[in-house]
């Protein structure tokens, strides 16, 4: 059986979901983040999921993006970004490589188009 292979960014559930949600929150309120690859690929998931929900304006959209997010990213999702994209169907992340940090991990920007 092929099961699916998740990505290990953390030693366990909660840190990983406590990383994601840091991580998710920073690019949504500054717009671009800097990370290492396998981050960014996770958090690029999360974000789009939170943008596409953002998107729609229901009442149980709105509250499944406030209980993803603080407060001050879950507006910004709300009342920037979701009508900004109201046109796009999708991609709303984009990753650029900047080279590597130290220990050779290659580290990318995560940005919002």
């Amino acid at each position: 059986m092929r099961h699916l292979k998740k990505k290990k960014i953390g030693k366990g559930r909660d840190q990983k979901r406590k990383l994601l949600r840091s991580l998710a929150a920073s690019a949504i309120v500054y717009e671009k983040i800097q990370t290492t690859e396998a981050r960014a690929k996770v958090t690029r998931s999360v974000v789009e999921r939170l943008i596409t929900k953002g998107k729609k304006e229901d009442l149980h959209n709105k509250r499944q993006v406030f209980s993803a997010l603080p407060n001050n990213a879950a507006r910004k999702v709300i009342e920037v970004l979701g009508p900004r994209y109201k046109e796009r169907a999708g991609g709303y992340t984009r990753i650029i490589r900047i080279g590597k940090y130290k220990d050779g991990m290659p580290k990318v920007m995560l940005e919002l188009v």
